[in-house]
């Protein structure tokens, strides 16, 4: 982080990053541009190494093998207006006690107001497909979804920006 003299402000898009909780994350490509177009950082967080376009806004961080180790890393790190592109809702949760945005894959935005019924929600699911009574998983990804996403992002992105 840059030292600032008293007075100095730092531009916004200098210090908002965008994470990616990279496990089956499917708008990894929508994210990089845009990304790209406001010149914001992205670290992309799993376990393994995944293929990401080459670019020096564009990082990369492995964490050791496990089932939360990804989202532990991401709740550690993420400041007050970063934004985190994930699907699980606990770690939507952690990410906005830190005061970040979250995102879905779908373009929903978790806030304040919703994340306790998703987590309430996310709970009853569980135990209904432990007992048998729900099967499947989400509804396929659609071209839709992807849209829902872009639009999304960027106003959380315009919204940070507008902020003093």
């Amino acid at each position: 982080m840059e030292n600032l003299d008293e007075g100095q402000s730092l531009d916004q898009n200098s210090v908002m990053k965008i994470y990616i909780d990279g496990d089956g994350c499917p708008v990894k490509e929508e994210t990089y541009k845009v990304a790209m177009r406001y010149q914001i950082p992205v670290i992309l967080v799993a376990n393994k190494r995944i293929q990401m376009p080459p670019h020096p806004l564009f990082s990369m961080q492995v964490v050791a093998a496990g089932a939360d180790e990804a989202d532990n890393w991401i709740a550690e790190n993420i400041e007050k207006n970063d934004i985190c592109i994930t699907t699980d809702i606990p770690l939507a949760d952690r990410c906005l006690k830190r005061e970040a945005k979250v995102l879905g894959a779908r373009g929903d935005e978790f806030t304040e107001d919703m994340i306790g019924d998703a987590m309430a929600t996310r709970t009853l699911m569980k135990e209904l497909r432990e007992m048998g009574e729900v099967k499947g998983g989400p509804a396929p990804f659609e071209k839709r979804d992807r849209s829902e996403f872009l639009g999304s992002l960027d106003r959380i992105i315009q919204r940070i920006k507008r902020r003093p």
